[in-house]
């Protein structure tokens, strides 16, 4: 599909008031998206397991304005994080509502209240951009389901993923299916630009119901945004190199994902993880997300795993927080290991026990 077939036809139908809430999880990149062109295009095709337990719940009540009400040239809502009215959050939803106009007119019609909680803590590495702007994708998209009931299911989760990504480029990951992937690639098909596909070949027992423990090093907000990390790929001296990098490693996981070859899949994770954090150390400006203790949990898994030949693995997202990566067979002693080993370095000892999930849900 193209972007214009986003575009809704005329004929919508009048829905004067309602409210839908859908809840949507984050998701954890195994081939990293870093890098982006003009309209959240990404610079590099990137696939992630979808989350089962960090997710956001999100509900959006909307309600026509009247003949006597302004319409058609602001966007008028009000949005609520977690109980509370957070006036500095609705910068970014308004970028959002002007990027996605042109695909969803309809919104300039209502008045619009948004309210939003997460599972776990904003803005410390886990994502939450990518749950936050899929939920509220789909509840758009539910209210346009509302107002054109012909548009069928592929349409609604596609236009939903397209949604999302101009939201949070990695939001477009977290609207179906286990493992999704964004962003062209010669050897998956399906593949796009504009939104994310679930994995469509073949995938081995080993990787059902895969474990995630994340570890909270940091808590904090990010000192540098993800979104300005991304803009440093544009001069960035290895960007290209790194480009033919994850296209090279996403084509790796194919045959791997098929066999179940632990080996392999570790080292591409932790190689893309590493990579991540090595072009923001290498960009101008440069910068390091990653924290002492982040440091000593890694080191601390390769001893683990040379000492007991288990198949466990970490990943990072742009932050300090680390997302131990296993199978959940060998879940008893993987979470013994982080109990007795790894909570020492988290903040307060918080960690958040996480799996593969299906993705969204409507509420």
């Amino acid at each position: 599909m193209k972007a214009k077939d986003f575009i809704p036809q005329s004929n919508l139908e009048t829905i004067n008031t309602g409210k839908v809430t859908w809840q949507s999880p984050s998701n954890i990149a195994l081939v990293k998206y870093w890098g982006k062109k003009k309209n959240q295009i990404p610079a590099n095709p990137s696939i992630s397991f979808t989350l089962n337990n960090c997710k956001t719940i999100t509900s959006l009540e909307f309600t026509r304005k009247k003949d006597s009400e302004q319409k058609g040239d602001l966007f008028d809502f009000e949005f609520y994080f977690e109980g509370q009215k957070k006036e500095d959050f609705k910068p970014k939803i308004y970028t959002f509502f002007e990027r996605i106009e042109e695909y969803c007119p309809y919104l300039m019609d209502y008045k619009l209240i948004i309210n939003s909680e997460n599972s776990f803590p904003h803005s410390s590495g886990i994502a939450s951009s990518a749950s936050g702007m899929s939920a509220l994708a789909l509840c758009i998209m539910s209210l346009e389901k509302q107002l054109s009931s012909s548009i069928s299911e592929d349409y609604f989760y596609k236009k939903a993923s397209f949604l999302a990504r101009l939201g949070s480029g990695s939001a477009c990951r977290s609207v179906q299916g286990k493992l999704v992937v964004w962003g062209e690639h010669a050897n998956i098909d399906g593949s796009s630009n504009l939104y994310g596909v679930e994995y469509p070949n073949k995938v081995h027992e080993v990787f059902e119901n895969y474990q995630d423990t994340i570890l909270l090093v940091d808590k904090g907000e990010k000192k540098v945004s993800s979104s300005v990390g991304h803009n440093l790929m544009h001069d960035h001296p290895f960007a290209e190199e790194r480009f033919k990098q994850a296209h090279k490693n996403l084509a790796a996981l194919k045959d791997i994902f098929k066999s179940g070859n632990l080996n392999d899949f570790i080292e591409i994770v932790e190689s893309e993880a590493l990579t991540l954090h090595a072009m923001m150390m290498s960009s101008k400006p440069y910068f390091i997300l990653m924290k002492p203790n982040t440091l000593e949990i890694i080191n601390k898994i390769w001893d683990f795993r040379e000492a007991t030949g288990l198949p466990v693995c970490f990943t990072l997202d742009a932050g300090a927080n680390v997302h131990v990566l296993y199978p959940e067979k060998n879940k008893t002693e993987v979470f013994q290991f982080i109990e007795d080993k790894l909570l020492v370095y988290c903040e307060k000892n918080q960690f958040i026990s996480d799996s593969i999930g299906l993705g969204s849900k409507k509420l």
